[in-house]
């Protein structure tokens, strides 16, 4: 194959910058849609468009229309699509920012397929419910919020312990999946779009000056240095006496190439600590082919929770 110097130099142009390197990884997997590439690489969904559209109009990449979805994939051309692939083939596609891009990709597409709209309740998702009603047997929270809906059983469980339930949601979609499962279900739950280019999800909350007695972190899927952050806005958002019960997938906190530097489960005992929060509890939990850390957290120094005996509870 001979292409002409100024096709060769308009791919090189494309393609040689660091986001849209990241982007086109991520097409070679899968098609996927701007919500789920901004999920991926912790970048906002305007910013992401701007790179799509440099790869489209190059002609890398093309737009897939699905339903009412867009996604972009490679280009089905024969040249571009040999091109993107044998630039693939030169990069280490065990490098720890890619197996990020790639793990957080997979997480973003399953919160869209799996979201509470669709119905997708699973074993997993029983026994991250199981592990959070064992942290709070027959308790009442004043409020409570849930970052992440990819597991309808932790919604449900927390509009029906609180008076007040909110929900942060990644994607539109799953915004969309969310309410619908919670009309299903005759649920009362404030669901919104989390704001923000990256895990920082909590400037908007933090203004109102609102403050919960449990906070719910489904599958963040994050970087450590973002799972830090994450901990520490989160912290920042319990009441002095509220609890933490986080839920991460375990490719997110091992090591890169494979190298375990650190056992994940002292990990993110430690990352709990650091961000002022001391771990009551902290089990792997299996299901479904998953493989997910559960944890429980109190912020440090905190006195008795405020919750009281809910009236019939089971």
């Amino acid at each position: 194959m001979s292409l002409a110097p100024a096709v060769l130099l308009k791919w090189l142009r494309a393609a040689g910058e660091p986001s849209r390197l990241r982007l086109l990884a991520l097409c070679a997997d899968a098609a996927l849609s701007v919500s789920d590439m901004a999920q991926a690489l912790k970048q906002s969904e305007p910013r992401v468009s701007r790179h799509l559209k440099i790869l489209c109009e190059s002609g890398l990449i093309e737009r897939l229309r699905q339903g009412q979805w867009v996604h972009y994939r490679l280009a089905a051309a024969p040249e571009a699509s040999s091109f993107v692939r044998g630039l693939l083939a030169q990069l280490d596609r065990r490098d720890a920012q890619l197996v990020r891009d790639a793990t957080a990709a997979r997480a973003a597409i399953a919160a869209d397929t799996q979201a509470p709209g669709h119905g997708a309740e699973s074993r997993l998702g029983r026994a991250l419910g199981e592990f959070v009603r064992a942290g709070a047997p027959g308790v009442a929270f004043d409020s409570v919020l849930v970052v992440g809906v990819m597991h309808p059983e932790l919604l449900e469980w927390a509009a029906r312990s609180a008076r007040q339930c909110t929900a942060l949601a990644p994607t539109r979609r799953a915004v969309q999946g969310a309410r619908a499962f919670a009309e299903r279900r005759g649920l009362s739950c404030r669901v919104l779009k989390a704001a923000g280019d990256d895990t920082r999800f909590s400037s908007e909350l933090a203004r109102s000056g609102a403050r919960f007695d449990a906070l719910l972190l489904d599958h963040p899927a994050a970087s450590r240095e973002a799972l830090v952050r994450m901990l520490e806005e989160a912290r920042a958002l319990l009441a002095p006496a509220g609890r933490l019960w986080i839920f991460e997938p375990y490719e997110s906190l091992e090591a890169a190439r494979g190298r375990v530097i650190e056992h994940p489960l002292a990990r993110l005992r430690r990352l709990l600590g650091a961000a002022g929060l001391h771990c009551e509890r902290l089990s792997p939990i299996e299901a479904d082919g998953a493989h997910v850390l559960a944890a429980v957290g109190r912020p440090l120094a905190a006195g008795p929770a405020r919750v009281t005996k809910a009236e019939g509870a089971a």
